[in-house]
């Protein structure tokens, strides 16, 4: 049996019909400069202004006012954190008016050898975490071992809010993605007349339609892989779990919502049509979702529909990976849902498609 070279099973796949009809997706998306700045630049933007606009603070000064001799390992331990700023032997007068008029956000008064008085005003939140830093030292002072702290601060992987917008922000851009570049592009193409021209050609159907989930979905990695580079590079986002699951969930993922976006263009035939139909799809979901902050917010009684939604399952997969570390195997359920929607959404707008 002759064998066939690598060469030419190269140029067979590359002159293959689905190859050729995603070769020309790609070009005529690349000669469009809008759409490069929509697909790659907006969504870093986006990224760039939630980020700055949540992005960790310094930390605030809280004022105290001392009056009296306050015990010196009181004081050392309160001077040694930084977030307060101490006053020491403020008049009692004066320390009263300061903590008033807001200058202040606690007034210790040390009246001889008894324990401190602690004046606050119970109203103002930053009089209460004050007062927690001080009674903090309190007990830190009355401890046997100085040795052992009462309080560790450890800053925890995956808990800025920046690490929970970057998973949504990534599941939004590939809804929108497969919505707009599946579902526009195709009633753009049937408005122009191209597809009644594409269906007189000896061109397969089914060929015609993964060429364009195929190459949206090429488009959605690249977008994809930039964003999680600028937000590793700009704010420190790191992903705690495996490469492989991310890969898997993002593919899976750009699918479903391309699917979907097919569905939605399946009958569509003016502009106005299809743009109400994908904000009809697009809207619950940014809201409800869990894009911008937890789905959890929502009452119990809507969470069984909120978690069926294919952007809510996207969402939490991507966060269980990027934040919390999890494997495939934790991700199943939530592939599961995104495998339902894509299988159905596409079975359906294949014999719903309308070429004319």
């Amino acid at each position: 049996m002759i064998g066939v070279s690598p060469a030419s099973w190269s140029s067979r796949l590359i002159h293959h019909p689905l190859a050729q009809l995603i070769l020309a997706r790609v070009r005529d998306f690349f000669r469009e400069p809008e759409a490069l700045f929509w697909v790659y630049g907006f969504p870093l933007l986006i990224a760039l202004a939630l980020g700055t606009a949540f992005r960790e603070r310094p930390i605030e000064h809280l004022t105290i006012d001392t009056v009296g001799d306050v015990e010196s390992g009181l004081f050392a331990s309160l001077s040694a954190n930084p977030q307060l700023e101490l006053h020491k032997g403020i008049d009692a007068n004066e320390g009263e008016q300061r903590l008033r008029t807001g200058k202040s956000c606690l007034l210790i008064i040390q009246n001889g050898s008894g324990p401190p008085v602690l004046r606050t005003d119970p109203n103002r939140p930053e009089s209460a975490l004050a007062m927690a830093l001080v009674e903090s030292a309190l007990m830190r002072s009355v401890v046997p071992d100085d040795k052992q702290p009462l309080i560790q601060r450890q800053e925890v992987q995956g808990a800025r809010y920046v690490d929970f917008l970057i998973p949504g922000l990534i599941g939004m851009n590939l809804m929108g993605g497969g919505l707009w570049g599946v579902g526009y592009v195709t009633v753009d193409m049937r408005a122009r007349k191209l597809l009644k021209r594409l269906v007189a050609t000896p061109m397969s159907r089914v060929h015609f339609l993964l060429s364009l989930c195929l190459s949206r979905l090429l488009f959605n990695s690249i977008e994809i892989a930039l964003l999680v580079m600028f937000s590793w590079i700009v704010f420190g986002v790191s992903i705690q779990g495996s490469l492989f699951a991310l890969l898997v969930v993002i593919l899976v993922g750009g699918a479903t919502f391309q699917a979907i976006g097919l569905l939605v263009a399946s009958r569509a035939n003016t502009y106005e049509a299809v743009n109400g139909l994908m904000n009809l799809v697009m809207l619950p979901m940014y809201i409800l979702s869990g894009v911008f902050f937890s789905s959890e917010r929502f009452p119990d009684a809507m969470q069984g529909i909120i978690g069926f939604l294919p952007l809510t399952a996207l969402n939490k997969a991507l966060r269980m990976i990027m934040n919390d570390g999890s494997g495939v195997l934790a991700i199943l359920p939530s592939l599961g849902i995104l495998i339902v929607w894509m299988v159905v959404s596409f079975v359906l707008a294949t014999r719903l498609f309308r070429w004319r």
